[in-house]
């Protein structure tokens, strides 16, 4: 088996990444190798589960310094650190034979205990990830969502033994039920024994001599089922929501894998967002903007009447309180920001154009305050 890669490598990291920094990476090195977007395409298949991997142990704090510290037997679930892949993707493996060398060495006769019971023991389900678009209202008010997955689930024939409904799985006779076999190895420094798992069962101490029809003796069989998907209000793009359960199923009575949903939102034909905050921009007429007016500005929850005031300046910004996007976690309201954004006539008539002129000759220079300050530093500047 080749050897695993760096799990920091794997996401494109430096070896003490922030939560944020692991985060990140990890969603768009998933989106990146998610099944969906490379269908049939085996390697792709294979970088999404080193990705998962990956974050599963980096994401969880506990799993995390243990793989600072320790590298990939920290997180092996079979070498004793009470550690383990994300998903039940499997260890390195190999750290119980060390134990088991040493053991035999100063005479304890089967290691630092329990390498059976390790590899014998429950395993998570593998974790699996699903990529949705939803609309920006949906976003915004939180929705319900059908989605469509297609997995391995306990085969209901057996319920998940393997073997077929009537039968018995039976003792290994190659290991006697241990699920480990012991080979003794002659070196120039003596004699030493080291501790696999069995070939003929593959380390689960029993065999199957009358496989199930349906799973043909895996205890699982894939199928496309439904899933509800509760996605509240205020997420964004690239948020992720955990279902728990919905992976795959575990082995030797271990938990089913989680399934995550990652969440993409459509862009609004007018809002802007940013976090929490909704921006918009309004063009108003020179009219509106000199001598104040009401307008009509759109909000998530409909129209509301907003008072220009008289001699408002291009590119203004007002602020509607609570009129953003809902904060998922605190329930916090964003606000709504609003640019006025000045739109100047084109293509006049003559008539159109005496009026505009007859206006600028009858306004005051002293009105424009921006253009007599400008007026009177050209003044000093040229002295």
């Amino acid at each position: 088996m080749a050897e695993k890669r760096d799990y920091y490598e794997v996401l494109g990291l430096q070896k003490g990444a922030s939560d944020d920094e692991i985060k990140k990476a990890f969603r768009k090195m998933a989106m990146k190798y998610h099944p969906d977007r490379n269908p049939g395409d085996k390697e792709a298949e294979e970088k999404f589960k080193e990705v998962n991997e990956a974050y599963g142990v980096l994401s969880d704090a506990d799993k995390k310094s243990k793989y600072d510290r320790f590298g990939h037997a920290g997180v092996d679930p079979n070498a004793g650190f009470g550690g383990g892949g994300f998903g039940g993707f499997g260890g390195s493996g190999g750290f119980d034979d060390i134990f088991d060398i040493f053991g035999n060495m100063f005479g304890g006769g089967g290691g630092f205990g329990g390498g059976s019971a390790r590899r014998n023991g429950p395993k998570k389900g593998r974790d699996l990830q699903k990529a949705i678009t939803i609309e920006f209202e949906e976003a915004a008010f939180g929705t319900k969502k059908e989605i469509s997955i297609n997995k391995y689930v306990k085969c209901s024939t057996c319920n998940g033994e393997g073997n077929a409904p009537g039968t018995e799985k039976k003792t290994c006779a190659n290991c006697g039920g241990t699920g480990q076999v012991h080979t003794v190895q002659r070196t120039p420094f003596g004699q030493f024994q080291s501790t696999g798992p069995c070939p003929e069962c593959g380390g689960k101490g029993t065999v199957i001599e009358t496989p199930c029809p349906d799973c043909s003796g895996s205890g699982r069989v894939r199928k496309t089922i439904k899933i509800n998907v509760d996605i509240p209000a205020g997420v964004d793009n690239d948020s992720v929501i955990p279902i728990r359960g919905q992976g795959e199923p575990g082995e030797n009575g271990g938990p089913n894998g989680d399934l995550y949903v990652v969440i993409t939102v459509k862009p609004h034909k007018v809002f802007r967002r940013e976090r929490d905050n909704l921006y918009l921009d309004i063009p108003i007429t020179f009219n509106q903007a000199a001598l104040g007016d009401e307008i009509t500005v759109p909000t998530l929850d409909g129209k509301v009447s907003y008072k220009v005031p008289a001699g408002t300046q291009p590119n203004t910004v007002f602020r509607l309180k609570g009129k953003g996007m809902k904060n998922v976690r605190s329930g916090r309201m964003g606000d709504l920001y609003v640019k006025a954004v000045l739109e100047v006539p084109t293509k006049l008539n003559a008539k159109q154009k005496k009026v505009i002129e007859d206006m600028g000759k009858a306004v005051d220079h002293k009105c424009y305050q921006k253009k007599s300050s400008f007026a009177e530093k050209m003044k000093e500047l040229f002295k």
